[in-house]
């Protein structure tokens, strides 16, 4: 593994592991789109990093689970990430250790590894203006206990969500619509999840990432 020091930091320089990796590396792709055109899966977060440098994070929740072993409980921390370019790409993803930092750099990880292109449009009978400002159409979104509906909104209305989805929503860069929940919503995971799988359904050539481990 090599290294490139800038001033008193140690950076870790990228090398590529698989061949989308090394078509990135070497500049033969040189956007996200063509990623997806590809059809090569996304397995090393680094590649996104390069392709979509300004991709922001939120952390979406930060939990304590514990497992049962034969030594006894073991309890670790479980941190929900989002990351987006809050201009048609989003991503989702969780990860586990017993440092609440290194749950949330697991889970930032996994959200790159499970990024996706998000179809933005107008598709709100009130509106009809043809600008990227929503959804095209109205979609449903599932994860665990919970169902999400996704209702097209006219410019001006913000996003009528909780909290979660409006992080969520705003990294995907959609910015008026209106949203109906069913089921166990206070389950942070399972709404995010069901929020992330209805803005996955906006792209019907994307299949379906099981970013929950």
């Amino acid at each position: 593994m090599s290294y490139k020091k800038r001033g008193r930091d140690t950076v870790e320089e990228w090398v590529p592991k698989t061949r989308l990796g090394k078509l990135v590396h070497d500049g033969t792709l040189t956007s996200i789109d063509e990623v997806f055109l590809s059809g090569l899966k996304i397995s090393e977060p680094e590649l996104v990093n390069t392709l979509l440098p300004d991709l922001q994070e939120e952390v979406i929740d930060v939990n304590l689970v514990q497992k049962q072993t034969d030594a006894g409980e073991k309890s670790r921390f479980r941190a929900i990430v989002a990351v987006g370019n809050r201009d048609g790409y989003i991503g989702l993803g969780s990860g586990k250790a017993s440092q609440v930092r290194t749950a949330i750099e697991k889970g930032a990880a996994s959200a790159r590894l499970h990024i996706l292109p998000v179809k933005r449009g107008c598709g709100s009978w009130e509106c009809g203006c043809g600008k990227p400002h929503s959804i095209p159409f109205q979609i449903e979104g599932k994860c665990g206990g919970v169902r999400i509906v996704f209702i097209p909104g006219p410019r001006g209305l913000g996003l009528a969500a909780s909290k979660v989805a409006k992080t969520i929503l705003g990294l995907a860069g959609v910015k008026d619509i209106w949203i109906q929940s069913y089921g166990s919503t206070r389950t942070v995971p399972s709404y995010a999840g069901a929020v992330y799988d209805a803005l996955r359904k906006t792209y019907s050539l994307i299949t379906q990432a099981d970013w929950v481990k």
